[in-house]
């Protein structure tokens, strides 16, 4: 079976997603958050990493996409709005849909949208896109898909931030939801064509976002608007990896690689908003 074609701009069922001060705390702990970010690590003033965003917004497809084999699917690219701070524990109603499937000869590339929204109020607060890559489901005639013109500045980064990761990572990182044997089960991952298990696209990219939190947003998340980029190259646990970033006004751009040079999130974009106004010496 093709994949399913049919599906293109149809929407979800909404679904629910709660989450306590314990998962928002698991996840910047399997991202690479340890004992100096204490604010998102522990109960203590608790608040939550932006990039948490992606998980929070996940919602089941509905209907299958098609059958094919789950090892040849990677994930290729992934960007998120905050339209709001997350709180330490929470939920959202979240409805999705697959936007396109594009023709990249060697496979699809499948994307999609997830609108997450305030059980409640109906206030927007995480709209999440994404796009899968599945090898051997192309040339099938389909457009090829928008191209993204993105270029780093001719200049130094203003920012490299080195982050290392540990040979667990990916262990405790799943325990967040995302228990694809590609990243634990090494006879799956040799499937994949990988010596060994990689670490989850969306850990790189925490570890990422954790970096720019850092070092253009003031470790502040209620500034992170957005971020985007596209997963290039594996990562195996216990990698080091470099951020470059450049800094315009709000808008930032970045390159994430590993210490030998290999390009791992590239095309990289995030919005920082300004610092938030003192309030009687509060802010």
């Amino acid at each position: 079976m093709a994949l399913d074609h049919d599906l293109i701009g149809i929407e979800s069922p909404p679904h629910d997603r709660v989450w306590s001060a314990k998962d928002t705390m698991l996840y910047a702990l399997g991202v690479g958050a340890g004992v100096e970010e204490l604010a998102f690590t522990t109960e203590k003033r608790q608040r939550v990493l932006p990039t948490f965003a992606v998980l929070a917004a996940q919602a089941p497809a509905g209907r299958r996409l098609g059958d094919f084999d789950p090892a040849l699917l990677v994930h290729a690219e992934q960007a998120f709005e905050l339209h709001r701070e997350l709180p330490a524990a929470g939920g959202v109603r979240t409805t999705s849909k697959v936007t396109g499937i594009y023709d990249k000869g060697s496979g699809a590339l499948v994307t999609s949208e997830a609108r997450a929204v305030d059980p409640e109020s109906g206030e927007l607060v995480i709209t999440s896109r994404s796009a899968a890559f599945i090898r051997g489901e192309g040339s099938f005639g389909g457009e090829r898909g928008p191209r993204d013109e993105w270029t780093p500045p001719d200049r130094a980064p203003d920012h490299k931030v080195t982050c290392p990761t540990r040979p667990e990572q990916a262990l405790v990182y799943r325990l967040s939801g995302d228990f694809n044997p590609l990243h634990s089960d090494p006879e799956f991952a040799a499937r994949a064509g990988f010596d060994r298990p990689i670490l989850h696209g969306l850990c790189t990219y925490g570890v990422t976002g954790r970096a720019l939190l850092h070092a253009v947003a003031g470790s502040d998340p209620g500034r992170f608007g957005a971020m985007s980029g596209r997963f290039t190259s594996p990562v195996f646990p216990g990698e080091s990896l470099t951020v470059s970033i450049w800094v315009d006004g709000p808008a930032v751009l970045f390159r994430t690689a590993k210490d030998d040079g290999t390009v791992v999130i590239d095309r990289g974009r995030a919005m920082i908003n300004p610092p938030r106004e003192s309030v009687g010496g509060v802010r």
